[in-house]
């Protein structure tokens, strides 16, 4: 049979194209020339129009001070915050060549520089040996996203100046006048609205400690800052201040720890020369009783927060080290040890300066050169040893402590494992727990009540559907001063742990919490006081993000009843019940006073009616402020609250002695 002939031919694909495909031409491909591309993609160079990119400019011209500093050609920077939000920084050093270029005849180097995109000095590393800014984007790129820019430059006793704006030059660059005590360049900015937005402006408080880390990290360098008083007072930062630390960023680690105990009595801190690389190397180690570690490090003082091969030189040489210690020492356990056991729960500050680094990205967050972490790790391992064998009792604390972190690692993982294998189960819960009937958390609370007595009582009181009781034996353990063994044997803190049901400590997850709200409900006395201290205690060391996220709470219990014929009020404390007799009870008539014992002996009616019944009853609420706070003030009271823990809660006996000390005046009145 003869084939069907098509109906239709196939179309020609390129007629009549919808798409307009015909039209795009030569004339359609843009050329961007200078510093158009900057301003067109700015997120190409600096990450970003947000806040994080806005003070990126500040430290790119603060980087180009710090490299003429470094180089051994400044000992002086100035940094100052205007009203206006201009930011001026200046250095002592050689100056920005103003003599035209061998390539641009018609322009000076410094024009060329601000104007030319992969220009600069840094390139050969004849001018530079190490430096920050390697590939001669930084200042152009300021100049780019600057509403305003001058350059002022101070050499061979003649002050030349230059203005821009928006990376375009106002004016040929000029001598303004003859000099004979100064030199160096002073870069003065005002970010444009255009780019970063109309109510971008730059912080003072965020430009304050990026030239304190600044001074932190090269001892040889005075760094003078200031500001307009109006910015110092709302920011609350000093209006002028002199940065210059003689031992560098172990001055800086010892003001961040403050009081916090460390596992070993020293800091573990040197410095030497990288003899193969032309560079050197600084740090500074200790590891915090708490385990709440961190990392700042640097690579030619530029920050690198995302770490990098530096950083995993640090933990190389530490693990190694501790490792070779505990094989020293015939200690079997050492034998277990990871990085994570050793630095995670460290605090490492590291500075590093490396000829030609290479990092990923312009905004050089982090180190991505394989032969840092060889080159470091060397270095550091060999001072970390003979720190080990200087201080035996030192060594043998950090050991004991890295094991248990080991340890407590091979546990999470065999409860992960068994968690896997039970997962279809119902999980158990303790004996003495009487759960609600309500299966989401929302709506629920658990009150932590002092002895099976108070339990008995509250177990009437609650509403069945939303409350939950769990009756506690007595004082539990004080957490902050108990080791880790005896916290993970003791069964009062194991049951309360199985009944919140979101884990402790590092396997601790908000997400799995079985309850709204966790109420300790103790008796309203000196006995109840410390148990409830207890508890927040631990909810603080072991369950932070609970308290932080207003999940715990106080309840107030009354510790009298006053009643004088059928009026009956209750009273929390004493000075309670003396407001209560002078403004409720007024005229005559006797009033009958009675003092409860505890929450046992409260009938169920009357601890539903003051304690339990939401409707009535009052609650505290346990606040906690973070410790990465961004706010300054909240910051500082998170650390407050630590070091109070720490004193009142925790191993040491003298620093209890001396709260007491020092406080014992402020005491009106002692039950005893």
């Amino acid at each position: 049979m003869a084939r069907a002939k098509r109906k239709t031919e196939d179309p020609d694909l390129f007629a009549n194209d919808s798409r307009g495909g015909s039209n795009y031409t030569a004339q359609d491909i843009e050329v961007l020339e200078g510093l158009e591309p900057v301003r067109r993609r700015p997120g190409m160079y600096i990450g970003g129009t947000d806040d994080g990119a806005l003070h990126h400019l500040a430290a790119e011209i603060l980087d180009n001070a710090m490299d003429e500093a470094v180089a051994g050609h400044a000992d002086r920077i100035a940094m100052h915050l205007g009203v206006d939000g201009a930011l001026a920084i200046t250095d002592n050093g050689r100056g920005i060549p103003i003599d035209p270029h061998p390539k641009f005849k018609s322009k000076s180097a410094l024009e060329v520089i601000l104007t030319t995109l992969h220009s600069g000095g840094k390139f050969d590393g004849k001018v530079y040996q190490t430096s920050g800014g390697l590939h001669g984007v930084g200042l152009s790129v300021v100049n780019a996203l600057a509403a305003t820019l001058k350059v002022e430059v101070a050499r061979d006793k003649q002050l030349w100046a230059q203005e821009y704006a928006q990376g375009k030059p106002k004016g040929k660059l000029k001598k303004i006048k003859a000099v004979n005590n100064r030199r160096g360049t002073t870069v003065t900015f005002l970010p444009d609205p255009e780019i970063f937005g109309k109510n971008a402006a730059f912080a003072g408080a965020r430009l304050f400690e990026m030239a304190k880390s600044k001074a932190y990290l090269f001892r040889g360098v005075e760094i003078r800052w200031s500001c307009d008083p109006k910015i110092a007072a709302a920011e609350d930062i000093p209006e002028a201040e002199t940065l210059q630390f003689p031992d560098g960023i172990l001055d800086y680690l010892r003001t961040t720890l403050g009081v916090r105990p460390l596992v070993g009595a020293d800091i573990f801190a040197g410095r030497a020369d990288l003899n193969e690389s032309n560079g050197r190397i600084e740090w500074a180690v200790c590891w915090p009783a708490d385990a709440q570690g961190f990392v700042s490090s640097y690579c030619n003082t530029v920050p690198t927060p995302n770490g990098g091969s530096h950083v995993a030189g640090v933990r190389g040489a530490l693990t190694r080290g501790l490792k070779g210690y505990g094989e020293l020492t015939n200690n079997r356990k050492a034998g277990q040890l990871t990085a994570d056991d050793i630095a995670e729960g460290a605090v490492i500050v590291l500075s590093l300066f490396i000829v030609e680094p290479q990092f990923q990205g312009q905004t050089k967050e982090k180190l991505s050169m394989p032969d840092a972490a060889r080159i470091v790790e060397a270095q550091i391992k060999d001072h970390f040893d003979h720190y080990l064998s200087n201080d035996r009792q030192n060594a043998d604390a950090l050991l004991e402590w890295a094991i248990e972190r080991a340890e407590e690692r091979k546990r999470r993982r065999e409860d992960r494992a068994l968690k896997r294998k039970t997962a279809g189960r119902k999980s158990r819960l303790p004996g003495k727990l009487s759960d609600c009937s309500r299966n989401s958390a929302e709506g629920t609370e658990i009150f932590l009540v002092e002895g099976d007595s108070a339990g008995g009582s509250a177990k009437q009181a609650r509403n069945r559907e939303t409350q939950a009781i769990l009756p506690l034996r007595g004082k539990i353990l004080n957490v902050a001063s108990a080791s880790a063994d005896k916290l993970r044997s003791n069964q009062e803190l194991s049951d309360l742990i199985q009944a919140l049901g979101c884990g402790s400590g590092k396997t601790f997850d908000l997400s799995t919490l079985r309850y709204e709200r966790v109420v300790i409900m103790t008796d309203a006395d000196v006995d109840g006081a410390h148990i409830a201290s207890l508890l927040m205690t631990f909810f603080y060391r072991e369950m932070p993000e609970l308290v932080t996220q207003g999940h715990l709470f106080l309840a107030v219990p009354p510790l009298y009843r006053l009643a004088r014929g059928g009026d009956v009020v209750y009273a929390r404390d004493d000075a309670d019940r003396e407001r209560l007799m002078a403004k409720h009870f007024t005229g005559s008539g006797k009033v009958e006073i009675s003092r409860f014992k505890g929450l046992g002996e409260m009938p169920p009616g009357q601890l539903r009616e003051t304690t339990m019944e939401p409707k009535k009853r009052q609650l505290i609420k346990v606040a906690l402020p973070s410790a990465t706070d961004a706010d300054k003030v909240r910051a500082r009271e998170a650390k407050a609250t630590a070091q109070l823990v720490e004193q009142l809660m925790g191993r040491k006996a003298d620093l209890r002695f001396r709260f007491i000390q020092d406080n014992a005046k402020f005491v009106a009145e002692l039950d005893i």
